[in-house]
Formats: C-alpha cells, sequence, structure tokens
C-alpha cells in the first residue's frame, strides 16, 4: 500500500447547520424572510430534513462512513426565543446532540452563529443595532457555560464576510439590504463579534475556538488598470480583512476556511460580481470551479499562524460522479499545501446531507448523503459517500476510486 497522503489523526467528516436540517426554525429572521412578500428565498426550510429528531441515527451513518469528526451549529433563535429568555429545555437538547457526537466517537466543531439571528435581535437592527456586540456576547457566554465541557472545538462566526455581503449588499440574504457602504460596516462588527466570543469561549471553557471564513479567490473581470485595482480592494475587503484582523489573545486558537469558487469583480456591476466567463465548469449554484484556489486561500490563511481545518468546501451538483471528481481534485490541493508544509488538520465536507440551501432552497444537492423529504426523510448514501469514507479510513487520496480498500480497510 501506497504512503498516506494524509496524517494520522486528520480529521474527517462533513458539515451542517441548524436551520438547513432541523426544520420549523419559527423564531428566525430567516423564518421570516423565508415568508415575506419580498423576499429573495426560493421557498420555505418548512420541516428540514428531520435532523431534530434523528440526529443519532445520522451520527451513526456517519460514523458508518468513516467520519471522525462533525461540525453542526446551536440555534441562537431556539436557546434565547426573548431577549435574555434563554431556553434551559433547548440547551438541554444541544447538550444530547453533542453527547451523542462524542459517544460514537465524532470530534464536535460547534458552531455559535451560522447566519440565523433571532427574530427580536432582527428586528431591533440586526448587526447594525447600537448593543448588538453586547447581546452576542451575552448569548456565547450563556451556550457556553451550558455546553462548554461537551463542545471540542467550537466556531464562533460562521463566513462573517458572506453575511454581510449577501444581506447587506447583494439582498440575496435577510435583511434584504443593498447598501453599498453598510455591508462593509456589518463586516466590521462581525470581525469584533468573533473576537468577543473567544473571550466568552475562554473565559467558560478548554475548547479551542476559532472563525470559519470563506475565503473565495478573486479576480478582475477584465485586465486594465482600474478592474485590477477593483480586484485588490474586494480581497482587502474580503479576505484580508479578517485574517490580518485576527488580534493575538483573542484572535482564536485556529482558522477555519471554507473555499467553493473563483469570483471575477467587476466595478460597474451594483453587486461586483461577474458571472464566471463562458465555458468555465460551474455548478448547480453558478459557482466556478477552481481547485487551484483552495491551496491558494489555505496558502493565504497560512500567514496568519494558527492551525487550520477546511471548514466547508463541496459542490452542488445532481451528477455523483461529478462530485467525486471535485473531492479528487479539491482534497489534492489539501494534500499538496500539507507536502509543503502547511498545518492543516481536517477536511470537514459540505455537507454531510442535502438539505436547504438558504436563498436556493432544496434544489441545489452538496450532500454526500441523499435524503428524500417526500417520502420519510429517507437517507441513502451516495457513491461519493462511500468514496470519501475510503479516503478518511486510509488516509490514501487514491482510495477515493480504490473499491477494493473496502474489503481491506
Amino acid at each position: 500500500m501506497s504512503a498516506r497522503d494524509f496524517p494520522e489523526g486528520f480529521l474527517w467528516g462533513a458539515a451542517t447547520a441548524a436551520h438547513q436540517v432541523e426544520g420549523q426554525n419559527v423564531n428566525s429572521d430567516w423564518w421570516a424572510f423565508e415568508h415575506a412578500a419580498f423576499s429573495a428565498a426560493r421557498e420555505s426550510s418548512g420541516d428540514g430534513i428531520d435532523h431534530r429528531r434523528r440526529f443519532r441515527e445520522d451520527f451513526d451513518l456517519l460514523a458508518s462512513l468513516g467520519h471522525n469528526a462533525h461540525r453542526l451549529s446551536v440555534e441562537w433563535a431556539r436557546i434565547e426565543p426573548a431577549p435574555g429568555e434563554f431556553s434551559q429545555l433547548e440547551l438541554s437538547h444541544y447538550r444530547e446532540v453533542l453527547l451523542a457526537l462524542r459517544e460514537r466517537g465524532l470530534t464536535s466543531f460547534v458552531t455559535l452563529y451560522h447566519f440565523t439571528l433571532p427574530r427580536w435581535f432582527a428586528e431591533r437592527g440586526g448587526w447594525t443595532a447600537h448593543d448588538a456586540l453586547d447581546l452576542f456576547a451575552r448569548y456565547c457566554a450563556v451556550v457556553m457555560r451550558a455546553l462548554g465541557d461537551v463542545a471540542d472545538m467550537v466556531c464562533t462566526v460562521n463566513e462573517p464576510q458572506m453575511v454581510a455581503l449577501h444581506g447587506y449588499l447583494e439582498g440575496y440574504h435577510p435583511p434584504g439590504v443593498t447598501n453599498p457602504t453598510l455591508w462593509k460596516r456589518v463586516g466590521r462588527t462581525l470581525l469584533e463579534a468573533h473576537h468577543r466570543a473567544v473571550r466568552e469561549v475562554h473565559a467558560a471553557s478548554d475548547a479551542p475556538v476559532g472563525l470559519v471564513v470563506q475565503l473565495p479567490l478573486l479576480a478582475p473581470a477584465r485586465d486594465d488598470a482600474v478592474t485590477r485595482a477593483f480586484c485588490d480592494e474586494m480581497t482587502a475587503e474580503i479576505v484580508d480583512l479578517y485574517l490580518d484582523g485576527l488580534r493575538p489573545g483573542d484572535g482564536g486558537d485556529w482558522l477555519g476556511v471554507q473555499y467553493y469558487r473563483k469570483n471575477w469583480v467587476d466595478p460597474v456591476l451594483p453587486t461586483y460580481f461577474a458571472p464566471p466567463p463562458p465555458g468555465t465548469p460551474v455548478t448547480q449554484m453558478g459557482w466556478a470551479v477552481h481547485p487551484e484556489g483552495l491551496a491558494a486561500m489555505l496558502r493565504r490563511a497560512s500567514a496568519t499562524g494558527l492551525p487550520l481545518y477546511v471548514t466547508e468546501n463541496g459542490i452542488a451538483t445532481a451528477d455523483d460522479e461529478e462530485r467525486v471528481d471535485y473531492l479528487e481534485s479539491h482534497l489534492g490541493a489539501v494534500a499538496r499545501v500539507i507536502g509543503e508544509g502547511l498545518d492543516v488538520r481536517g477536511y470537514l465536507h459540505w455537507s454531510a446531507f442535502d438539505n436547504f440551501e438558504w436563498s436556493e432552497g432544496y434544489r441545489p444537492l452538496f450532500g454526500l448523503i441523499a435524503v428524500d423529504r417526500a417520502h420519510g426523510f429517507t437517507r441513502t448514501p451516495k457513491p461519493s459517500a462511500h468514496a470519501f469514507a475510503r479516503v478518511a479510513r486510509t488516509g490514501r487520496l487514491a482510495a477515493l476510486r480504490d473499491t477494493d480498500e473496502e474489503t481491506t480497510a
């Protein structure tokens, strides 16, 4: 057998977010957005994929597929349904969830804020409210006092750049604003929210804590001085602001890198992004497939000096063979940078299951495991799930296509 491409102790798993899988998150800003007349959302999240009831069997399935880690989020809208009113029932539920992961040998990555806000918080102005940071810090403190002893790894804010960009520039996510100034302000507020959360986590728990950032590879849509300069400005706003803003002391103990695509920047367009050039391979989301971008962004993230985890990476496609190709190219990028000496310690695929993909609804299929929502939410692992399992069990990239590994692993 050939040598490993990934080291012993490497963490392998997949990710979910509460709103996307639990269902009936009726007290959240996202539920309100999905049902608003002006909304960009194609459909309601509805019942999700019934993960809230099925989490134990779901974790059994993931463990059987070679996973030794799992990323999930706790839902602020459930935990604090009204200002200062914290649900012990919900905290107990998430404690059961985290204990179920631990019982199955899955290292937990617990995200405190993954896109959704309590409706009351959003109605106060969300991240633009004067006391937003204090309220978020209070929530983090309560959660960590309740769950800190059963959380293995803690993620503070999921993709702060995308919360700001989608919600306040593109209007694609709540609150549906298109303001070329406000999105920058919100991004800086969310970076500070990360720092505040780190302090609360460290005060209540020994769990290592980190920020998880989506780092697209940005390129100019045209080769002229103005467009190149604007691309540099956007890189500074979407990438550099967050990586260079991780202050010693409260910047965190590790960094999560989330990568999906190459983006072309165009200053003449209202939301600054151009479609991929004709002929570019794209996903169901219209995102350009560019695996070298993952290697490039891991190299950029390594400048922080923090241990790195790939906390999301995946493809929306109805063609599962295309998913295997995607895994091969992107895991190959991770293996290359590990070979260069980068401290990358795990890879969490997006997503564990086909689930609710925000404003795009249930159409995009990111999951390793299919879910038949029309017939009892039946779970069916795809061939890509078994291919991923072979890599996870052996640490060998070639095992992705070596079905003989299933009899020897």
